[in-house]
């Protein structure tokens, strides 16, 4: 089967598609769009996408498959602005567990994220059990307290003093879900992937009434291979964890958009 199909009756010859294609499969000439090399083709379906008249069908990225777009952008620049700048890193949670069907409506807008060479690549593992979580907090309190002669960051000696003295959890702070995303241990661009859809993730989760943060000290446990933890999670020995990312219901809410110190940008021209 061709990887393209070409109603040639709506067709305009304007090359669109072939200007848009990242990977130089299409070439356009009198006759139309021409596949140069199928084997380039990486599915992002910019072709289909970009086509003015709906003439080109490719079977890796179907037509049937995608949604039209009413109006471009679709907010405006003052309300993504305000949009963006209102997430915050949520490290206070409601006792409350989040429903299944919203943690999967998270996490699919997660995977509509760029990547690299549309490579995708990512799988999750969403963690419901409360139990689990405590198990996990306390492996990681363990393994950095194992590292407090050499502590491989700086904050280690801090977050384990704090859990002995007072049992607070500053590893996933009593978030009630953590979401781990992970990938083949020998696929390259899993965690650069992982950062892009997660943080689709933490800015779609607003808007659902969740709250989000990184798990950069359960993260720092899993990327040393610490085996207690990856056994807990039952991780297969040719997949990583590549992300962390705790969830749950916001316990307070913020009134202030998220400020930044002052831009520092230079221009070459």
């Amino acid at each position: 089967m061709n990887l393209i199909n070409v109603n040639q009756s709506k067709c305009i010859k304007c090359g669109i598609c072939s200007k848009v294609c990242p990977s130089g499969v299409l070439s356009i000439d009198k006759t139309g769009p021409n596949v140069t090399n199928a084997n380039n083709c990486i599915a992002c379906g910019q072709c289909v996408a970009a086509c003015p008249s709906g003439a080109l069908d490719n079977i890796k990225s179907p037509i049937a498959d995608q949604t039209d777009i009413e109006n471009f952008p679709v907010i405006n620049s003052k309300t993504a602005e305000h949009f963006l700048r209102s997430r915050r890193s949520i490290r206070c949670y409601k006792d409350a567990p989040v429903p299944r069907e919203k943690l999967l409506e998270l996490i699919n807008i997660a995977h509509y994220a760029p990547t690299a060479s549309n490579s995708q690549g990512i799988s999750y593992i969403i963690v419901e059990n409360k139990k689990i979580l405590e198990k996990a907090i306390k492996i990681i309190y363990d393994w950095m307290e194992k590292q407090l002669k050499n502590p491989s960051h700086w904050s280690f000696p801090r977050h384990v003093q704090t859990y002995k003295t007072t049992g607070m959890d500053t590893v996933l702070r009593n978030a009630p879900h953590l979401i781990l995303a992970t990938a083949p241990k020998d696929f390259k661009n899993g965690r650069e992937n992982t950062i892009s859809q997660l943080t689709y993730a933490e800015l779609y989760a607003t808007t659902i009434g969740l709250g989000s943060c990184w798990a950069g000290l359960f993260e720092m446990c899993a990327f040393s291979n610490y085996l207690p933890l990856l056994s807990l999670f039952n991780i297969p020995e040719d997949r990583v964890i590549t992300g962390a990312v705790m969830v749950g219901y916001p316990k307070y809410k913020y009134k202030k958009l998220v400020d930044r110190n002052p831009l520092d940008v230079t221009f070459i021209n």
